[in-house]
């Protein structure tokens, strides 16, 4: 069975039998809307505080076969984040962030613009991830390789504050290994897509450097399940898990060459999943 399937699964079913509701506070998502209630309706929550996952990207790709996960376009968003160090959805080839972008598509001092920011540094100026890329081949001991988004300066003129904020690189014997720390997890529609997005993130950065990629901690302050989701999950999760797939990544030892072209996801199986997943906005 996929690993990544197993623990979403447990994961689920600890929400749901152990978690919390959060009905009774006044929360900011809310429904866009439709024939059943009005635009604005609270968008409630059953949650769980600190969950942490571990994920052996070296031995498994975290793929989940429950049902598909588009996992070139998570890619190609954390490409635009981190590569592209874009904040403008025309340079994104899904439409996810369409929502919180302006007129002329941009979403303001997020995600991508915090990675274009240069900042001065013994080595010179640098930007995060060149700061990042650096470290790893000058410096592999360090406990100092991170990346981080949640910039308080600039929160007011983010359209939405960064939900994946941080991710902590750590070499040890001569494997990457990384923690991504999230302040907010939407499970059903999210989860694995992060999951994904990181574990790619960490091959190209292990490749980059001329290292073998070890293991995604997945650190997740407020895990939740949208009231709206619960029986979309439970159905999800009743499902059998099937074997994981191969992931094949091109050998590429320049992180600017990557594409979401470079991952071919060989024997991905998977169950159909044709619900509608509502998205909290």
């Amino acid at each position: 069975m996929s690993r990544a399937d197993d623990i979403f699964i447990q994961n689920c079913r600890d929400i749901l039998e152990n978690g919390v509701s959060d009905a009774d506070m006044n929360v900011r998502p809310h429904w866009a809307g439709d024939e059943t209630s009005p635009c604005g309706t609270p968008a409630h929550t059953i949650k769980k505080f600190g969950v942490v996952n571990r994920y052996n990207v070296g031995e498994e790709f975290p793929l989940m076969t429950l049902r598909r996960v588009y996992y070139r376009s998570a890619i190609d968003e954390i490409l635009w984040i981190y590569q592209k160090k874009s904040n403008n959805v025309r340079d994104l080839t899904t439409h996810i962030w369409d929502a919180w972008a302006d007129e002329n598509g941009s979403i303001g001092k997020a995600y991508g613009y915090q990675m274009s920011v240069k900042h001065k540094f013994p080595e010179g100026e640098m930007d995060q991830v060149d700061k990042v890329l650096y470290d790893l081949k000058h410096d592999p001991a360090s406990r100092r390789i991170l990346l981080n988004m949640y910039n308080h300066a600039d929160l007011n003129e983010m359209a939405l504050a960064p939900c994946a904020y941080s991710f902590t690189l750590n070499v040890s014997g001569g494997k990457l290994n990384g923690i991504l720390n999230q302040r907010s997890q939407d499970m059903l529609a999210a989860n694995n897509w992060n999951v994904c997005q990181y574990s790619a993130l960490l091959i190209m950065f292990a490749k980059s450097s001329g290292l073998e990629p070890g293991e995604l901690v997945h650190v997740i302050a407020d895990a939740h399940i949208y009231d709206r989701h619960v029986d979309i999950v439970k159905r999800l999760i009743e499902k059998e898990p099937l074997p994981a797939p191969t992931m094949k990544v091109e050998d590429i030892a320049d992180f600017y060459k990557f594409t979401r072209y470079s991952f071919t996801a060989e024997n991905y199986r998977y169950h159909e999943f044709d619900e509608v997943i509502p998205v909290a906005i």
